[in-house]
């Protein structure tokens, strides 16, 4: 993979990021997002931002390898501490971290009121986290997908703006999820399904039926049940 050649994870990313933005990309490692979007002309600016020297160090490499000085900007700094007024930015990305991380970087991020006009972010775990955040903090979902990349089910989340209530069921499996039922969101649930019900089958051998290890499986099997359709 490189910026002439994303992954599918990151390709699905990159296909939700509006035409013209300026982009802050959070976390972007070598900058291979950003720079994708640059070299084929569907952004005009953006900022790469890292946490650390090595991962900047890698962008650098990538913004010297593609002539991209003038458009793609390096920023070592916590999260959204990135972006700079005069930057203009109105969207953000940031994939390939865990959605606790991606929820306490929005919220220092928001802590002076900010909004941006598109968040599209990729969680690899705690996706329900995510969710919350977006809806307690003012965004709302307005597409959502689940992708299968070399053997793992990656969620990618898309919110603008707005105001919006979702039960925890939408939480959990996505509102747009559930009512589109993508084919790797159907295969993510139902490995998860199997998993856990391989779980209660140990349990109930060794007559363990009424512990509440076996009652937490047994809810968390019910609602993939009734999600999928089972």
């Amino acid at each position: 993979m490189d910026a002439l050649q994303l992954s599918h994870r990151l390709a699905t990313v990159a296909s939700y990021v509006p035409d013209g933005a300026r982009l802050a990309d959070i976390g972007s490692d070598h900058a291979y997002l950003p720079a994708n979007l640059l070299l084929n002309k569907h952004i005009s600016f953006a900022i790469a931002g890292e946490v650390a020297q090595g991962p900047l160090d890698n962008v650098q490499h990538e913004i010297n390898r593609h002539g991209l000085r003038d458009v793609l900007i390096p920023r070592l700094a916590d999260g959204l501490a990135a972006v700079q007024p005069d930057d203009l930015v109105d969207t953000v990305t940031i994939a390939g971290m865990g959605g606790r991380l991606i929820a306490q970087i929005l919220t220092a991020g928001h802590a002076d009121g900010q909004r941006y006009q598109h968040l599209i972010l990729q969680p690899n775990i705690d996706i329900d986290v995510v969710r919350h955040w977006l809806m307690t903090n003012g965004y709302q979902l307005t597409d959502e997908t689940v992708i299968e990349d070399d053997g793992h089910f990656y969620e990618v989340l898309v919110a603008v703006p707005g105001t919006v209530t979702y039960g925890e069921t939408a939480l959990k499996f996505g509102p747009f999820n559930m009512v589109k039922r993508p084919n790797a969101w159907l295969q993510k649930w139902q490995r998860e399904y199997d998993r856990v019900n391989e779980i209660m089958t140990k349990l109930a051998a060794a007559d363990k039926t009424a512990t509440p290890a076996y009652q937490s499986y047994a809810q968390t099997q019910r609602e993939i049940s009734e999600a999928l359709g089972l």
